[in-house]
């Protein structure tokens, strides 16, 4: 087999580790039980993922989270997607679920600790979110963090750290995240791998990888969560740490050494990859949906509605197999929102309703996708590439609104981060609703609408750099089995 520069066998690099300290999920339930809860602000609808019968939120009213900390649930999301945001925008937003987040956490009597969920391959907006979260936590009288715990795993979808190295799994083998596509990001890119280095190429050098403290499997596997906590107990002045992970069971001791942490004191603050959710949660991985349970979350219409914004390698393969898979049956609608037209005053409102207009119509006989230009359409810089992301994504929302306003379709699957949480929040008008689980194992979440003109119509979350290249077409396939 022929491996990148940089790939290697996974055995490879997985050799030699220490045996894995088995944990369960309900020894973490169980040590949480009248602890603080867990509040992911989520900067894409992706990191529901990994859990099942979470509340999630796409609005920051104190009354929304009030909502949220009275539901029997260890932890809930609030998805603020400041991945799509500018640096200022995102780090106001932060702000504004900071103080309604105390002020509910007040008036309910629940305390609380944030984890802030980036992407599991590194892009996103650190340390921007974690500097500010902590110091509006401060402002807010609820201390200063003693420490940043960096977390970035994501068991299912190979994203591994070994050694304060982070990987990501490929068909050719392990790769270094900073040697793969997503570390050339047009606004969040990046070039190391390992975890210190990473911390200070994007603290600009603030946070040197010498000071990083490095939990490692070792830690977690042979000395223990005891060990664990007091390694986080040296955390001073908002420290950074970044821990290895290879299985949830690495990420329950950590779990667990967090909560014996925080007992005696440390006031900690989270950057996590999506499977840390679940083991901080005290959940436990469970089976992907069924059709006899996906069966009276379905919508009533014929058809579902399937919208495509990311631009990924692996969404496009993941969409070509789609077509071929449904090659013959006639059963496949598609639909191109034309980048040049969206970014033309002129055409762009005519082009948005003829798309949408024809998509619903097709819901009658079909599945209809309605999906961007696959070439990617950059700027200048990242902030005019970032502004071209929101104008597409603006113009697919706007086509699912008017789409369910003429046609309320039987599903509706968001392909991309900025995609789904445009989609959830401004097409489909979300604002409170349970992750009720996946489609896939631990990838595709389903989201459950509890108001607004999407209540009755599962909303499915497929972030694009997730699943193999047959997972679109599965996660229709099993949609359609509950018909």
């Amino acid at each position: 087999m022929s491996l990148p520069r940089h790939a290697l066998p996974e055995p490879d690099v997985l050799a030699g580790l220490p045996p894995v300290r088995e944990i369960p999920a309900d020894e973490v339930a169980a040590r949480i039980t009248g602890g603080p809860r867990l509040v992911v602000l989520d900067d894409d609808p992706t990191g529901t993922q990994t859990v099942a019968d979470v509340p999630v939120l796409t609005a920051w009213t104190v009354d929304d989270l009030r909502w949220a900390l009275r539901q029997d649930s260890s932890a809930f999301f609030v998805l603020t997607n400041t991945r799509s945001l500018s640096p200022a925008d995102a780090a106001e937003r932060n702000r504004q679920v900071v103080r309604a987040l105390h002020e509910a956490s007040a008036a309910e009597g629940v305390p609380y600790v944030i984890a802030s969920r980036g992407d599991s391959t590194l892009r996103g907006h650190f340390p921007l979110e974690t500097d500010v979260l902590a110091e509006e936590l401060t402002a807010v009288g609820a201390g200063a963090p003693d420490g940043v715990v960096v977390v970035p795993a994501y068991i299912e979808a190979g994203r591994l750290t070994v050694g304060s190295m982070h990987w990501m799994r490929t068909a050719e083998g392990l790769l270094p995240v900073g040697e793969s596509e997503f570390a050339r990001d047009a606004t969040f890119g990046y070039r190391a791998s390992a975890l210190p280095d990473w911390v200070e190429e994007k603290t600009a050098g603030r946070v040197t990888a010498g000071e990083v403290l490095r939990i490692t499997l070792d830690d977690l596997r042979t000395s223990g969560p005891a060990h664990v906590a007091a390694l986080l107990g040296t955390l001073r002045d908002g420290a950074t740490a970044v821990v290895d992970a290879v299985c949830d069971d690495d990420l329950r001791v950590l779990a667990l050494a967090l909560a014996e942490a925080e007992d005696k004191g440390a006031k900690l603050l989270y950057r996590v990859g999506p499977s840390f959710v679940r083991a901080r949660a005290g959940q436990s991985g469970r089976p992907p949906l069924t059709s006899a349970q996906l069966r009276p979350l379905r919508g009533d219409a014929p058809h579902g509605l399937i919208v495509v914004g990311s631009h990924v390698s692996l969404t496009t393969r993941q969409l070509d197999r789609l077509r071929e898979r449904q090659s013959g049956h006639g059963n496949l609608a598609e639909y191109e929102l034309d980048v040049a037209q969206l970014l033309d005053d002129a055409r762009r409102d005519n082009h948005i309703r003829e798309i949408a207009a024809a998509a619903a119509t097709a819901l009658e006989t079909s599945e209809a996708v309605i999906r961007t230009t696959r070439a990617v359409v950059t700027g200048a810089d990242a902030d005019t590439s970032l502004a071209i992301s929101r104008s597409v994504s603006a113009a697919l929302v706007e086509a699912v609104r008017l789409v369910n306003a003429a046609r309320r379709p039987a599903f509706v699957i968001a392909k991309g981060g900025i995609t789904s949480s445009d989609t959830a929040t401004h097409g489909l008008e979300i604002r409170r609703a349970w992750a009720r689980g996946t489609l896939l194992p631990g990838i595709v979440s389903l989201w459950q609408p509890a108001d607004g003109p999407a209540a009755g119509i599962p909303y499915i979350v497929f972030a694009g750099n997730v699943g193999d290249d047959d997972a679109l077409a599965d996660a229709l396939d099993l949609l359609r089995s509950a018909a």
